[in-house]
């Protein structure tokens, strides 16, 4: 089920309006319903009725039967604007959310996308690991945020699934194929007659179509998407007022391979997730590397590597905009790590996100790819990429990454790294994390020297890390060279420590790194 709010959001202005909703837009939406004026109603509780073939005042009866059967909503065609007075009294009356659509959209079309949203959100509520790359109207929207344009997905039929929204203007093309309309007969008599079509069932090329302002038409970008070979639909970006991306046709690439993913689960519901909860099993050592990376036709034998990313910006208190950012990030990821390696999977454990990279050539870098993906998402985001490996230890990748990740969140000022990139400071961190958590480690004549005289704790610090040159602790610190070496040689004293001893400056200088107020 889905709320009624979630399915007016993924829909847009194109289709429905809210003409009036008596118990709010929080109610949940199960099913679709069609209602014809001569039907007996068999609705239950929660469902969307559509009222077909009756426009304006003969909806009336329709609407009361929904409300009193506990429908979630009735979406009526009004013939004009003096019949939305009656139509709003007797659906606040019933109880019931009253949705206007429009009169050129296809009953059909909207019965097909409000459906979509409803799968979507059953495959969602059904998971127990990991977490969902989204709806389609959500992969939608993110390809939109990657290639500049105005995004449809479409099936074999034609028939749009989901669209992103956009503040551009659409052009008649795009316009009429939301609405359930063929598009202008000359412009679709011409890409049939250039291949497009055919190219698009056949290959898993993208294609590009150059504008006809005669026709009303913008210049496109479209790709088929496929599964084993067989095509499931296809991908269309429209340029709005700016142009597309530099890197659209790559995204769109990666793009597609995810989308099929989405295509293959509309048609069987026990796929949903498959993918990802065998990479979240793996990764948490519930399932053998070797043959999950059979089951998603990768080659055991090829190295892989783990990537894993985290928020840089504290995660917001509202539960339902963490979600979203989480569900935007791991669809940017998934994108970019599709058109990467067919074979890649992403999902999330946490508050972290994973991408598997299968199939790696010798001698790969990743950083590169990682960038990429961390430029791209909407929120700000640290990545750290795990060593290569053979596929059987994908779980010491995974480690390493998380290692990286913990350093950072501990004040490693870096976007993307990987271990080998700042060993000495994990090593550092970790070490004191360990002093953090365990006070029996400390001495606790620093742990006084710090809490005490914290002038003589940084200049001691200072010191010690400029292998004593007073000078350049001086510059440091801001300070005249004297007052250093009148701080260290008190310091010293007040500690009680022997700083000719290379034993105690070297814990001196651990535990003076210390967080404050640890």
């Amino acid at each position: 089920m889905a709320q009624l709010r979630q399915v007016l959001i993924a829909l847009g202005d194109p289709l429905v309006e809210v003409e009036v909703a008596p118990d709010g837009l929080d109610g949940e939406v199960g099913d679709v319903v069609v209602l014809e004026p001569d039907d007996d109603p068999e609705l239950r509780r929660g469902d969307l009725a559509l009222v077909i073939g009756a426009r304006g005042r003969a909806a009336v009866p329709l609407i009361r039967a929904a409300g009193r059967r506990g429908a979630a909503a009735v979406a009526v065609k009004v013939e004009s604007e003096s019949a939305l007075p009656l139509l709003r009294s007797a659906a606040t009356d019933a109880g019931v959310a009253l949705l206007a659509v429009a009169a050129d959209v296809r009953w059909e079309q909207l019965a097909t996308l409000v459906r979509g949203v409803l799968e979507a959100a059953r495959g969602a509520a059904d998971e127990d690991a990991g977490e969902t790359l989204g709806d389609l109207f959500s992969l939608a929207q993110t390809i939109a945020a990657l290639t500049g344009g105005i995004v449809s997905i479409e099936d074999t039929a034609s028939r749009v699934l989901a669209y992103s929204r956009s503040d551009d203007e659409v052009d008649e093309l795009r316009r009429l194929s939301i609405l359930g309309r063929q598009g202008p007969a000359p412009y679709l008599k011409m890409l049939h007659e250039w291949g497009v079509y055919q190219r698009l069932r056949a290959t898993e090329e993208v294609v590009r179509i150059e504008e006809r302002p005669d026709l009303g038409i913008r210049t496109r970008l479209a790709i088929g998407v496929h599964a084993g070979g067989r095509p499931l639909g296809s991908i269309w970006v429209q340029e709005g007022a700016a142009p597309l991306a530099a890197r659209a046709e790559q995204a769109l690439i990666g793009a597609a391979r995810v989308a099929a993913l989405h295509l293959v689960r509309r048609r069987s519901a026990a796929g949903t997730r498959f993918r990802e909860n065998l990479l979240a099993g793996m990764l948490d050592g519930r399932s053998d590397p070797v043959s999950v990376a059979r089951q998603i036709g990768a080659d055991p034998a090829k190295p892989a590597a783990v990537v894993a990313f985290a928020p840089r910006e504290a995660e917001p208190v509202d539960r339902s905009e963490l979600e979203l950012r989480r569900s935007a990030l791991a669809a940017v990821i998934s994108v970019h790590a599709a058109a990467y390696r067919r074979s890649a999977m992403v999902t999330q454990l946490g508050d972290r996100t994973y991408a598997f990279l299968p199939d790696l050539p010798a001698g790969v870098s990743l950083l590169d790819l990682t960038r990429e993906m961390v430029a791209s998402a909407e929120m700000p985001v640290r990545a750290a990429v795990g060593r290569v490996v053979a596929v059987a230890d994908v779980g010491v990748s995974r480690q390493e990454a998380d290692r990286v990740l913990d350093a950072m969140a501990r004040g490693l000022d870096l976007e993307v790294a990987t271990l080998a990139d700042v060993r000495s400071q994990v090593l550092v961190s970790e070490t004191l994390a360990m002093l953090a958590e365990q006070p029996r480690l400390r001495d606790p004549r620093l742990t006084a020297l710090r809490a005490e005289h914290p002038d003589l704790a940084s200049s001691l610090l200072a010191y010690l890390d400029t292998l004593g040159d007073v000078r350049s602790a001086a510059r440091a610190l801001n300070v005249h060279p004297n007052t250093v070496r009148y701080r260290v040689r008190r310091a010293a004293e007040v500690a009680g420590i022997d700083l000719a001893d290379p034993l105690e400056r070297l814990f001196a200088s651990l535990q003076l790194r210390l967080p404050p107020g640890v």
